[in-house]
């Protein structure tokens, strides 16, 4: 999804005020014609957990009989997208020739590498009716080895993806590996993605084994310790503490993490290791060095201004 990447340096940040949270990020609302996103990475004062460099709430959106989702071709560079969806769907066409509808619980991994372009519609049956859109779109920095790599494109079925309950609480792991279980998912560096619902009263241990971790509240509100974790919220969880979390509410949670992986630059929708590969990146596109998308090579989204 093409995302403008700025932030907001009054993005409100304050330091967790209990031993489980270095930093609590409200994420900022941005408008992109019809929806909005809540942005929590990249902030002002935390650009990347593990490999994470972008995290992006989509919705919950309502869409009225012919209104839905149209994000036109764009292209991305040195990173790999991660499209998540709690509701609705969103239709994926990209310069690889791939066309698959994007449904709930299921894993859509893109990798950039070395320059992909795609765009995420709706179905013209889905956008007949009235309409639900809620979901995670993120994306991962690639380990400078691989930045370059081919482009390629990874779906992982909900039935592929390991769920299991702790302490009751309905958890699905996504990505990487917790609580005795491994996704089958692709990754290039260590990384944690790892989705729970509680019901209100239960009590969830996180699990560690990675440099960082942060925790965001889909819905509901969960307490840490003396710290309340608001619906909306990413709390960036201190390095080698072990958190148990406390639901006060229904709640769904997402928690990523993983190794560092270095700075990395950040312009649109281009990531990379090297400022000089943004630029070759910003001049592709601007003189369509980039390919098309199949069934989808009319339209596009014309590289900003600024």
């Amino acid at each position: 999804m093409s995302i403008e990447t700025t932030f907001d340096e009054e993005q409100i940040e304050q330091p967790g005020t209990c031993t489980a949270i270095d930093l609590m990020i409200a994420p900022k609302e941005h408008d992109l014609g019809g929806f909005s996103v809540r942005r929590a990475l990249p902030s002002g004062k935390r650009r990347m957990v593990g490999p994470w460099i972008f995290f992006d709430h989509m919705g919950p959106a309502v869409f009225e009989p012919g209104k839905g989702i149209d994000v036109r071709p764009h292209p991305h560079i040195n990173l790999a997208t991660v499209t998540y969806l709690f509701q609705g769907e969103m239709l994926h066409r990209d310069s690889l020739g791939n066309e698959l509808a994007i449904t709930p619980g299921a894993i859509n991994l893109m990798v950039a590498g070395k320059g992909i372009v795609h765009s995420e519609r709706q179905r013209e049956e889905v956008k007949a009716a009235d309409n639900v859109l809620d979901g995670l779109q993120l994306w991962l920095a690639l380990p400078e080895a691989d930045e370059e790599i081919d482009p390629a494109f990874h779906h992982y079925d909900r039935e592929q993806l390991p769920s299991l309950s702790v302490d009751g609480a309905a958890v699905r792991v996504l990505i990487g590996s917790a609580y005795g279980v491994q996704s089958p998912v692709r990754t290039f560096a260590r990384t944690l993605y790892v989705e729970a619902a509680l019901k209100a009263g239960q009590s969830l241990t996180l699990p560690d084994g990675v440099d960082e971790r942060a925790l965001y509240v889909v819905k509901g509100r969960l307490k840490a310790l003396e710290s309340v974790i608001d619906q909306f919220s990413m709390a960036v969880l201190h390095t080698g503490h072990t958190v148990t979390v406390h639901a006060l509410e229904d709640t769904r949670l997402a928690l990523i993490g993983g190794e560092p992986l270095g700075d990395r630059h950040i312009w649109w929708n281009f990531v990379s290791s090297r400022k000089e590969r943004i630029e070759q990146a910003k001049a592709d596109w601007k003189n369509g060095a980039f390919p098309k998308v199949p069934g989808d090579e009319v339209e596009f989204i014309p590289l900003p201004e600024r």
